[in-house]
């Protein structure tokens, strides 16, 4: 098989899922108006004016539109070998996720409810064989019982879900990150012969660049869209399942583990750390961790007196940056955890950098 034979199923997947979007995108915003389905401006939001925010619907219909032409149009029937129970729960945690997003998008639904739901479509994939059973090495811990992969894996779901998800607060940051996040996993997938999850993770790209462009560069009351929670919580979903199947046998095999760990680790740092440090901040100072206020990490970035496009700009480059300092500690032979604690170390300079611009801005 040539290399463009190979690359052919990929590309497919990108194109149709982004052909779909790209039709019906415009069809979505102007179905907001009769749904009344609009963010509003408040004290907390960057924008100015009601802007639709169903963007994220089409997601789910063109990942599966893209992934099925793909198949169809390769003929290769090896493929459809590879569901197993675990892409089924993915799946059927993915379209509860997908659902509850899309109701809040349009009746609202209290933080709470939407929390209940997390958790049990968190709870399928570990019911369902796909788990946390080795730390492969971090902290000298490498396999675990199932009584603590169990919550492990639930609890990171969850926080992966919920840091996509909160993260999605100005122009093109969380798409932006998943264009990233599921290139990767295209790649990673792809070079380990799982072609079906690297065709659907080539999909989701193809519907995210074209939103991408929609959502930073359409302008207000013309062709501009928010993700919304139905997005925002799928793609949540999405990267959790793409990076803990990344780590089970044989994808990610002993003599590789730490290594596919590091992978995982560094494509979900950034809005992982962001969505922790804003519950132990709001946990610390007593409020309501489900209350929404501006601590996220580009919200900081705006107060420290940058643009929204430049705050953008700012946190791929961290995103960049923790890449690179990774890939060369790694071949540097740097043991994993001191990897992780030089990340965390970086972040947390950054946003004490960012804090301190912001306390100069305000004097």
């Amino acid at each position: 098989m040539t290399g463009l034979e190979h690359l052919l199923p990929y590309i497919i997947a990108f194109l149709v899922a982004a052909v779909f979007t790209a039709v019906t995108l415009p069809l979505v915003i102007r179905s907001c108006s009769y749904f009344n389905s609009y963010d509003m401006p408040n004290a907390r939001k960057v924008h100015k004016a009601p802007i639709p925010r169903l963007g994220g619907i089409v997601f789910m219909p063109a990942a599966a539109l893209g992934l099925c032409a793909a198949l169809y149009l390769t003929g290769n029937e090896s493929h459809r070998m590879e569901i197993s129970i675990s892409t089924l729960a993915m799946f059927s945690g993915a379209f509860m996720i997908y659902m509850i997003g899309i109701l809040d998008d349009i009746i609202s639904i209290k933080a709470r409810h939407k929390f209940i739901i997390q958790a049990i479509s968190a709870l399928l994939m570990p019911l369902c064989g796909l788990l946390i059973t080795d730390l492969n090495g971090i902290f000298g811990l490498y396999e675990i019982p199932l009584w603590v992969g169990y919550p492990l894996t639930v609890i990171l779901i969850m926080t992966i879900v919920n840091a996509i998800n909160l993260i999605d607060g100005i122009d093109g940051l969380s798409s932006g990150l998943c264009i990233l996040i599921l290139s990767a996993y295209t790649y990673v997938f792809a070079i380990n012969e799982y072609p079906l999850i690297a065709e659907l993770n080539a999909a989701i790209v193809g519907a995210l660049v074209v939103f991408f462009c929609f959502n930073v560069f359409g302008r207000v009351g013309h062709m501009k869209i928010f993700m919304g929670d139905a997005g925002s919580l799928f793609l949540g979903y999405v990267c959790a399942y793409m990076g803990i199947k990344s780590l089970m046998r044989p994808i990610a095999p002993v003599d590789c583990g730490e290594e596919q760990m590091l992978i995982s680790v560094t494509l979900m740092l950034i809005p992982t750390l962001d969505v922790v440090r804003v519950f132990f901040q709001r946990w610390l100072s007593g409020r309501n961790i489900f209350d929404p206020d501006k601590k996220h990490i580009h919200h900081l970035f705006m107060s420290a007196g940058l643009s929204m496009h430049k705050a953008l700009m700012a946190i791929f480059i961290m995103f960049a940056t923790i890449c690179l300092i990774n890939y060369g500690l790694w071949e540097c032979r740097f043991p994993l955890p001191l990897i992780l604690l030089t990340d965390v170390a970086f972040y947390a300079i950054v946003i004490v950098f960012v804090n301190n611009r912001d306390k100069n801005e305000a004097a």
